[in-house]
């Protein structure tokens, strides 16, 4: 029974700092008690303190039974997101320079905190996963303050109240503004697909570049892209409004509304992206520059084809020239393609990239370089268990002391 084995609890929401100001990790199975002890001081009703026990009893379990056993606890953010992701990947990277385990068993308790698995698994083989279970009453006033309590913390009180306010408030400006349900609508049908295509970072992130680029050139383009956005929705505004005095056709007047709001936007887009295009230079994050030169490329021949479909069903070209239009617009994709991926592999071939670690996007340890294939487009990385992965070499976001990839 030589094989070493990690016993780990997960608090992926920080209450251990939030509530006992305790950070992670907590390693050894005296300071766990003590942690454990203080935070559910701090918060009798926390289950974290009980996930926290737990571990400390299969640390004794498997103690008692020989085997080379450690404990440790780690946290990860109040967000639950990116944040908690990358702080739990370098708690356990501590853990695994400390400690070389062979194998993990993860103590929980509940299915959010099982966002670790991904980071483990690329990192140590997870022998179990013990799912901590509150035995609680089943009377409904236990129910009632459970949820009083989960209510309490940011992460709840954002989904539960929060988006319910902000539908309220819309719903309360468009109707003093004399703009209908629609544009509620639209705004909510926008935030569903930020949610449901994952692209919270990356508009969280785009804010914040556009907060600290004040100073700095971008700033003008920034800016210059938010009015023409506006004048964009003035103008699909007011083409929708003339569209029903003339016909009655939704089809047609959804087509007059993108026509007229496609006027300007692709200049709001395109100034947008090109300053995204500078501050990623200036930050000298090379493949990132790549991304946003290819995203500008997209957007002007994807608005250029909704813009010549439109035009189409209203009347303003015939279908010969839509058809001419859109093969000269995909044309222009491919090459958009293509240029974006000799730009990659040109990068790629002046950098050093043998023996660098490659982590994913949420910081999970992948393996390490070992050759690169530039005919083919792919890394070759070989991982702890000493199987070797390809990955394409469009996925790479950004090399700096090591490689990230999508």
């Amino acid at each position: 029974m030589a094989e070493r084995i990690l016993v780990l609890a997960v608090d992926i929401d920080n209450d251990l700092y939030r509530k006992a100001k305790i950070n992670g990790p907590v390693i050894g199975r005296n300071d766990i008690i003590k942690a454990a002890t203080q935070l559910a001081i701090a918060d009798p009703q926390e289950t974290d303190a009980n996930t926290m026990f737990e571990a400390v009893k299969k640390y004794d379990e498997l103690k008692s039974k020989k085997y080379n056993v450690r404990v440790a606890t780690i946290t990860g953010a109040e967000d639950e997101g990116f944040q908690a992701d990358n702080e739990m990947s370098r708690q356990i990277d501590i853990l695994i320079e400390r400690f070389r385990p062979d194998a993990c068993v993860l103590v929980t308790d509940g299915a959010s905190d099982q966002r670790v698995l991904p980071l483990l698994k690329t990192r140590l083989k997870v022998n179990s996963v013990d799912l901590v279970r509150m035995k609680q009453a089943e009377q409904f006033e236990n129910t009632y303050f459970t949820i009083i309590e989960k209510l309490k913390e940011p992460h709840y009180a954002r989904v539960v109240f929060g988006i319910p306010a902000v539908l309220l408030l819309l719903f309360a400006i468009s109707y003093y503004l004399s703009l209908g349900w629609q544009f509620p609508v639209a705004l909510i049908g926008l935030y569903l697909i930020i949610k449901g295509f994952g692209l919270e970072d990356y508009v969280l992130s785009s804010l914040k570049g556009f907060g600290t680029s004040v100073s700095r050139v971008t700033f003008t383009l920034y800016m210059s892209s938010l009015l023409f956005f506006i004048m964009s929705l003035v103008l699909g505004y007011g083409g929708y409004t003339h569209s029903i005095t003339i016909t009655s056709n939704v089809l047609v007047q959804v087509s007059y509304m993108f026509e007229s709001l496609l006027l300007l936007l692709p200049i709001s887009i395109v100034l947008y992206l090109f300053g995204r295009l500078i501050d990623m230079e200036s930050r000298h994050y090379k493949y990132r520059a790549i991304n946003q030169g290819t995203y500008i490329g997209y957007t002007i021949v994807s608005l250029a084809l909704i813009y010549f479909v439109s035009a189409w069903f209203i009347g303003q070209i015939y279908f010969y020239q839509l058809l001419i239009f859109s093969a000269i617009a995909i044309i222009g994709g491919y090459i958009v393609s293509f240029a974006s991926s000799a730009l990659k592999r040109r990068a790629v071939r002046h950098a050093k990239l043998k023996d660098k670690n490659v982590v994913n996007d949420i910081g999970a340890y992948i393996g390490k370089v070992t050759g690169i294939n530039i005919k083919k487009g792919y890394l070759m990385v070989k991982t702890d268990y000493g199987s070797t992965l390809h990955f394409d070499i469009d996925r790479i976001t950004n090399v700096s002391d090591k490689i990230i990839i999508r």
